[in-house]
């Protein structure tokens, strides 16, 4: 029996695409970069140094082979600080070749939206990934993974609604 990919060799699998679907107000509040973002903005650079974001790396690799990375956000206004601390690292994100969009939830109401954030890989493998309600990961098992056609249609129609809606990063400022 051969062992699933990890998260990152997905990323390195892709071929054309990558597409990611956040519809939560708050993730891993447990993060240290999180807590001392709160005590003070300014301890935690947005910084695009791949050392200290190995996410970044990964992000660089995978689009500068020609894989588009793309990111849509939902969430409420005003900003949680979670939400705002992540807006504050994004220009790392974008500029190792990720697209990044934010959309209001207000803005979201008549879009038909799937029950859980997701990963879209090359329209095909939809990757949903589960929280508890504090926004860790779930204890239970924190992802789905899934190949089946009409899921995967379901999520890709979702964030192609919410991308046209959503306004480039460079363009939101947080209210």
């Amino acid at each position: 029996m051969t062992a699933e990919p990890t998260f990152s060799e997905l990323f390195k699998q892709a071929t054309r695409s990558a597409v990611h679907l956040e519809m939560r107000d708050g993730y891993m509040r447990s993060d240290p970069r999180f807590a001392s973002w709160l005590q003070n903005p300014l301890s935690v650079p947005a910084a695009n140094d791949p050392v200290s974001r190995p996410w970044l790396g990964l992000m660089r690799e995978i689009t500068s082979r020609g894989v588009e990375v793309r990111r849509a956000r939902i969430f409420s206004e005003p900003m949680s600080d979670y939400l705002r601390f992540e807006h504050h690292l994004t220009p790392g994100n974008v500029g190792a070749g990720e697209q990044v969009r934010w959309l209001p939830r207000r803005k979201a109401s008549d879009l038909v939206l799937p029950g859980n954030d997701f990963w879209l890989f090359d329209d095909s493998l939809v990757v949903f990934l589960h929280f508890t309600g504090d926004g860790e990961l779930s204890l239970e098992g924190d992802e789905e993974r899934t190949t089946e056609p009409s899921v995967a249609c379901l999520c890709s129609a979702a964030f192609e609604a919410v991308w046209e809606r959503a306004v480039p990063h460079e363009e939101y400022k947080p209210v």
